[in-house]
């Protein structure tokens, strides 16, 4: 009996055993539009008065969510804010002057000041474009502000506008010489000479051009951007400098993704982005020097490390490395409030080094401060991104500066004195650090740290130069804070592992007990008694400690068959005690239970939430320890909980998806079956900025993209495959599982079978699809681990 009729067999039998065991959920339910489930809050903001909270909800089942608004007068009411009254409120946003007393806020082409003692609000300028980024400078009657790719400051006082710079898009026109020819400079000499009062009048025309020239002001200058794009246009406090970066997009070979399914009925080509490798991306931070009328860029190749090779070309002994200047990102310029000081965060482009660095404003050379090398990769949280400086800015005494970064292995807040290049740590230990910010007064840091443990996030309070941290929220699993502009109060979207997002409300003190605000789930959505995965750790190979969440079935129905679930994104976390953004595979994984499955979903090596070792441990080999990870995570169900070591399935999406093909193209012995959706099976044809961190460039580390694509181990797949994808993915694209079938019909395969989704990117959106997808992959799963 050939496989494939072993399959079609087995699967016919087990199929009317499939539900001996019966479940209040289906694919049908579970994978529905999620309104079935209920509506949560998201995008929670305050109006100025501190006096109201608003988020996008759905409490009245329209076809999209609203805005919302409570009122702390009224928590129990929550009422729909008309469009009207969502123009005119006065939300949180915009720039502060130091003493918080003043707000500036553009709206489209009109420019608002706002009193925050009196409420007043004043409308100080409408200009035919829209005004971007308005901030004060030093001398707070002016206001710097940017339209159409130029620098503008404003007197709050005289009204008077000021341009400060000249810059255009497009290359400088070229000055046309009018050249006679000889015939008409003959004729015109002759001319001349024959006729006096010809001559007369041309010499005349002459000397005015010159006097006129004499009495005309020195032309401004011009700074042309070419075939650049302008961002991160920024006015030194005391308007004597603009940066900016230039950014050139370069010339790449974009992959065509087909719409078979076009509204009009003919084929329309995506054009989607390039390949890893295929980066010809140029930035640069320009100096707009005001009262030198000039634009300089500033000189990197100071910086120290500027030509170090990465470790990696030992592997390769016989090429010839040149030892160059590497080629760098710079943020943002970022001013102290007095204008004395500048400072920038430098990244090089192969992903090693972050510099920050003090700017000589009049010169462009920079001072490091701090450098931080990383032979895999720089990230972490905070630590800032291509033109992003992530976490970054100056303290009120405008001599520290403070940021990000992973020295000690785990992204932490630190202080730097940019008088005498003193660093102080703030937060220090085994866990991370996201979105700290300062209070008014300047006294205090607010941040969210995982401290409590990798699994929750919690808000606190922290004195200015570092100390102890008050703990402000108290609710398990994930806090996030939006606090009111006045402090007094936060509001918090709070979830539990199997409880979806609501909003509370809580005084900003550790004593405060935290209200409710929303209970927006739906009653079928309530009907059913979702599971509380258990977190657990197991060992892996090289005694690393592996987090996981587990599902386990009522012992009654026990199949003793496994699933591994394998997160997306590959730096992303799943193991934790909040609702995920996995919340379909969620409840699929309460529908598996129910039905004698053990699931179990690891964060496996290069998840984040655990700091730079385990974020890191993936650098030059996908499908390294982090598909070993999923091994021991089987190894672990097999020993402890009684699974029958021939009956382990596993599945994903994206990195999800790329897992799940190594596991059954290198792990056969391990895994049965699997379901691989959306996912990569070539790394050197996916995009430059996420894989150039971990894999280089493969014309650079050929061995890392190998080792680490599974189209190049389709030989190695024993057991039964399902493969599904969206056609119109413009993120993993469609050509990625065309041509690992071509590979597996090139090798004789006949054990795999795919799904396409003619009307699906990588993030599907439409019911039936999902519902399709997990019908197929519960079918693979009950036909092929149910052995009895």
């Amino acid at each position: 009996m050939t496989k494939s009729i072993f399959f079609s067999f087995l699967f016919s039998v087990l199929f009317f055993n499939i539900y001996a065991q019966q479940s209040e959920l289906s694919v049908e339910k579970i994978m529905q539009d999620p309104k079935w489930m209920g509506t949560y809050p998201s995008n929670i903001k305050w109006d100025q008065q501190s006096s109201a909270i608003y988020f996008n909800y759905n409490k009245d089942a329209d076809p999209a969510d609203s805005l919302y608004r409570i009122q702390l007068k009224n928590t129990k009411n929550i009422e729909k804010v008309s469009w009207t009254e969502e123009k005119n409120t006065n939300f949180v946003r915009g720039t502060y002057n130091n003493s918080r007393t003043k707000k500036i806020v553009s709206k489209e082409n009109t420019l608002i000041v706002f009193d925050l003692k009196s409420g007043k609000e004043t409308m100080l300028l409408q200009l035919p474009e829209n005004i971007r980024n308005p901030h004060f400078l030093a001398n707070e009657d002016w206001i710097a502000f940017e339209v159409d790719n130029n620098a503008y400051i404003y007197s709050q006082k005289t009204g008077v506008l000021k341009k400060l710079t000249q810059i255009e898009s497009g290359n400088k026109p070229k000055v046309r010489e009018q050249k006679s020819s000889d015939k008409a400079t003959f004729l015109k000499e002759e001319n001349l000479k024959l006729l006096s009062v010809v001559k007369e009048r041309e010499d005349h025309k002459e000397i005015s051009k010159k006097i006129r020239e004499a009495r005309q002001d020195k032309k401004a200058y011009t700074f042309y951007a070419e075939d650049r794009q302008i961002f991160n246009i920024q006015v030194s406090p005391d308007a004597k400098f603009v940066t900016f970066t230039l950014y050139d997009r370069g010339k790449s070979d974009n992959t065509i993704v087909p719409n078979y399914i076009d509204a009009s009925s003919y084929t329309k080509d995506l054009n989607t982005r390039s390949k890893v490798g295929d980066d010809e991306t140029k930035v640069d931070l320009a100096i707009y020097n005001i009262e030198k009328d000039t634009v300089y860029t500033i000189m990197t190749n100071a910086l120290p490390g500027i030509k170090d090779l990465p470790d990696y070309v030992k592997d390769y002994p016989d090429k010839e490395w040149e030892e160059k200047e590497r080629e760098v990102v710079s943020s943002q310029t970022y001013f102290s409030d007095n204008g004395q000081h500048a400072i920038v965060n430098i990244r090089s482009k192969d992903n090693k080094d972050r510099w920050i660095a003090k700017l000589d404003l009049n010169t462009g050379a920079l001072t490091t401060l701090d450098r931080q090398r990383d032979e895999a990769w720089i990230a972490g949280p905070g630590i800032g991104w291509s033109m992003s400086g992530g976490t970054m800015g100056w303290l009120p005494d405008n001599k520290h500066i403070y940021f990000q970064s992973e020295a000690t292995g785990y992204s932490h807040l630190y202080l730097l004195d940019v008088t005498n290049g003193q660093k102080k740590a703030l937060t220090s230990g085994n866990y991370e650090v996201f979105d700290p910010f300062l209070s008014n007064d300047k006294k205090y840091w607010y941040l969210t740290t995982s401290q409590v443990g990798p699994g929750e996030r919690h808000f606190y309070k922290m004195p200015l130069m570092g100390g102890k941290m008050e703990q402000l929220t108290a609710m398990t699993g994930n806090n996030e804070v939006t606090l009111s502009p006045d402090e007094k109060h936060m509001a918090i979207r709070h979830s539990y592992s199997n409880k979806p997002w609501e909003l509370y409300y809580k005084k900003t003190s550790s004593k405060a007990t935290a209200i409710p605000l929303t209970s927006g789930q739906s009653e079928a959505f309530k009907a059913y008694k979702w599971r509380d995965p258990q977190l657990v750790t197991f060992k892996a190979e090289d005694g690393a400690n592996v987090p996981a969440r587990l599902y386990l079935p009522e012992a009654s129905v026990k199949n003793n068959a496994a699933v591994i679930f394998v997160h997306g994104a590959g730096y992303l976390q799943n193991v934790h005690k909040w609702w995920s953004s996995y919340f379909r595979e969620y409840m699929f994984h309460n529908l598996l239970a129910d039905l004698g499955y053990t699931v179990i979903d690891i964060d496996y090596r290069g998840s984040a939430g655990y700091g730079r070792d385990w974020r890191t441990g993936i650098y030059r080999h996908m499908g390294g320890k982090d598909l070993s990870d999923q091994v021991d995570g089987a190894k672990y169900l097999i020993e402890n909980h009684g699974i029958d070591k021939n009956n382990i399935g596993i599945y994903g999406g994206s990195y999800g998806g790329f897992i799940t093909l190594m596991a059954l193209f290198t792990e056969a012995e391990t895994f049965k079956s699997g379901a691989a959706l959306r996912s990569v099976t070539d790394w050197a044809h996916y995009n430059h900025g996420y894989t150039s961190n971990i894999l280089n460039e493969p014309f650079q580390d050929p061995i890392a993209y190998e080792r680490s694509s599974p189209i190049y181990f389709a030989e190695g797949l024993e057991g039964h495959l399902l493969i599904a994808h969206g056609m119109v993915d413009v993120n993993v694209h469609f050509q990625d599982v065309v041509r690992l079938s071509q590979r597996l019909i090139e090798l004789g395969k006949d054990n795999w079978e795919m799904a396409i989704y003619p009307a699906e990117d990588h993030g599907f959106v439409e019911p039936s699809s999902w519902t399709d997808e997990y019908k197929r992959i519960l079918k693979l799963f009950n036909a092929t681990l149910l052995n009895k």
